[in-house]
């Protein structure tokens, strides 16, 4: 992947020859990658996804919303369909819903009105929302309902973002009912996604959700070695070809 990003596109041969194995294997390994959605096949070898897979973006678009578009299509290329849900509140995860909306018969667990209104136009996904207290700010419902209402199903897969992250204790929020609601889908799925950018990690929340450990998957825009270093093996990390340091590349085209 590291590789990739820094040439565009490289052969299969070559890639074979760099680790030793037969391009047989570098093929399968590639299908996954490419199944995946975070590789794309591409004249004899493979190049980044990025551009085939983006919607079309305004030129007002921020920095902030083109990377979680981006992240949003590549956590909805690893969902399939006929799959359950679950979609905690927050801005970044209705990036996700509108991401999901072409699947198929998809049966979406959430607590958010704003996640419902996202899918509300594809009658084949089956949307169910929980009660609870209404935040008017956040377009969503918080309290012991909602964290009855994840531990009432098990889902296939879990996705959240958090107020704040931390090498060390992981998760925050700002508000407690909502990192319940968050603990409550992470326990309650098989694979726990969190989508988070760079930024989360110069804020301070206090609330917390739970530690990396918990979480299968981090999708994130850039990740320092020295924060990758202090995270468990097991977690998987993917991070997006977005830079913002000023401007913006989304690589070729």
């Amino acid at each position: 992947m590291d590789w990739v990003r820094e040439e565009k596109h490289v052969h299969v041969d070559k890639i074979s020859i760099h680790f030793g194995v037969t391009p047989q294997t570098i093929r399968r390994d590639i299908k996954r990658l490419c199944d995946e959605g975070l590789l794309r096949r591409h004249y004899g070898g493979v190049s980044l996804p990025v551009t085939l897979n983006l919607p079309r973006i305004s030129d007002s678009a921020s920095a902030i919303e083109i990377f979680y578009q981006i992240i949003a299509r590549q956590i909805a290329q690893l969902i399939p369909n006929g799959a359950s849900v679950s979609l905690a509140g927050g801005d970044a995860v209705v990036y996700v819903a509108k991401a999901l909306l072409k699947h198929d018969s998809l049966k979406v667990l959430t607590n958010s009105l704003a996640v419902a209104s996202a899918l509300s136009s594809n009658s084949d996904l089956e949307v169910i929302v929980s009660g609870g207290q209404y935040r008017h700010a956040d377009n969503d419902m918080v309290g012991p309902e909602v964290t009855n209402f994840f531990s009432s199903f098990f889902s296939d897969y879990g996705i959240i973002s958090a107020g704040s992250i931390d090498p060390v204790h992981g998760l925050m929020d700002y508000d407690i009912r909502e990192a319940e609601a968050n603990r409550a889908v992470i326990s309650n799925t098989r694979t726990k996604i969190l989508l988070a950018d760079q930024d989360k990690w110069e804020k301070s929340a206090m609330c917390k959700v739970a530690t990396f450990k918990y979480i299968d998957m981090f999708f994130t825009d850039r990740l320092p070695d020295e924060i990758v270093n202090k995270l468990p093996k097991t977690l998987e990390i993917f991070e997006s070809n977005l830079v913002r340091t000023g401007s913006l590349s989304l690589g070729e085209g």
